[in-house]
């Protein structure tokens, strides 16, 4: 852990590249329990995209070495992850409490390893841990709500219902607080590129050879929120079918969820269908509180899109802008990678998916006058 612990200073300097090139081959046997093994795996994550990206979009390397490559990608497999950083490494394995008895507040947590970014990057990653803790009620409401459609208890299912969209309000309640604990600036011009994979990328078309486990290159999409299998379970219970190209992308992200998750995505969208259930009742009363749940959704995912909006699209046109006219520049802006200007690190086209996501979030909802029975 000494490298991972400081990455940083390693990446600033120069120098991670030579350190990792010193290490032994590392001997994942030695790891006991699920937690030492996922520790590992994530420490080796942040390691691996300090060692691809440490001098930008012009200095990649091609290969990622074997003393490295092969016990990360021995890692992966037991956990049945591909061996790049995912949304589970950086936002729910990679956090502690600074005082063990202290509560789950921003102020009392921090970052297990960091990249490059300061307090910017703290912030990314403790809000985003924030937005998936907001959403347990959430997850376990979904429980409620699908015992209760089973059971045909419609007064349990309208409580349920109510649960998942105060948890769905409280997720983006939670994602508000990135605005006072990111700089944008730094978050485009510093942190991205440390978080973009070798897929979709033109600065890396062909992938990443990890030498010792296969001689050509893999690719492999960077984190995305698109990663976290809460959203994804929230569309299955409700019903939501996303367009061709963001149902492909959403679907091909499942590969990158711990595959208990991919599980419990799976697993909702092969039980009984809550739409169905509530349009056959034909109670005003459910189908209101299906409609809130709904309705909760798809201001999460507008508030989405105005965090991305102000965090990439806004400086991806000043960027655009000094670049046009030649202008020397010492902003942290001018760092960004031009590779991933209006794309997300997992390779979407961001802001297209994003509002493709929340015109079909809207059109889940049961059309619904508040007087007359519901109809489909």
């Amino acid at each position: 852990m000494k490298i991972a612990r400081n990455l940083t200073d390693l990446i600033e300097a120069h120098t991670l590249r030579n350190e990792v090139n010193k290490l032994p081959l590392l001997d994942p046997g030695y790891l006991q329990g699920h937690r030492e093994l996922r520790l590992a795996r994530m420490a080796l994550s942040f390691i691996t995209m300090g060692y691809v990206w440490q001098e930008g979009e012009h200095g990649i390397v091609k290969t990622l070495p074997r003393n490295l490559a092969i016990p990360y990608c021995a890692l992966s497999r037991l956990l049945g992850l591909p061996p790049i950083l995912v949304h589970a490494d950086g936002a729910l394995s990679n956090w502690k409490k600074k005082n063990p008895s202290g509560p789950m507040e921003i102020e009392n947590l921090d970052l297990i390893v960091c990249l490059p970014g300061g307090d910017s990057f703290k912030g990314f990653f403790l809000v985003t841990l924030l937005v998936e803790l907001a959403a347990v009620p959430g997850i376990k409401a979904m429980a409620a709500v699908i015992n209760a459609v089973l059971e045909c208890d419609d007064r349990s299912l309208k409580r349920a219902l109510e649960d998942l969209a105060s948890s769905i309000q409280s997720m983006t309640e939670a994602l508000k607080q990135m605005h006072a604990h990111v700089d944008p600036a730094t978050f485009y011009g510093m942190i991205r590129i440390f978080l973009s994979g070798w897929r979709d990328n033109s600065s890396m078309p062909e992938g990443l050879v990890y030498e010792g486990v296969q001689e050509d290159p893999l690719q492999y999409s960077g984190g995305s929120a698109a990663q976290s299998s809460v959203l994804h379970c929230f569309d299955e219970l409700l019903g939501v079918r996303h367009g061709k190209d963001s149902a492909a992308f959403l679907s091909r992200m499942r590969d990158y969820m711990p595959s208990s998750h991919k599980q419990l995505v799976l697993d909702i969208s092969a039980g009984p269908s809550l739409r169905h259930y509530v349009l056959d009742v034909g109670k005003p009363e459910l189908t209101g509180a299906f409609n809130g749940c709904v309705a909760q959704l798809v201001a999460l995912r507008n508030y989405h899109i105005v965090v991305v909006s102000r965090f990439i699209t806004v400086p991806a046109a000043r960027v655009r802008e000094r670049r046009s006219r030649a202008e020397p520049s010492a902003e942290i802006l001018t760092r960004a990678p031009s590779s991933l200007e209006e794309r997300g690190t997992g390779g979407s086209g961001v802001m297209s998916f994003l509002k493709s996501v929340r015109d079909t979030t809207k059109e889940a909802a049961i059309p619904w006058d508040g007087n007359k029975t519901p109809t489909a």
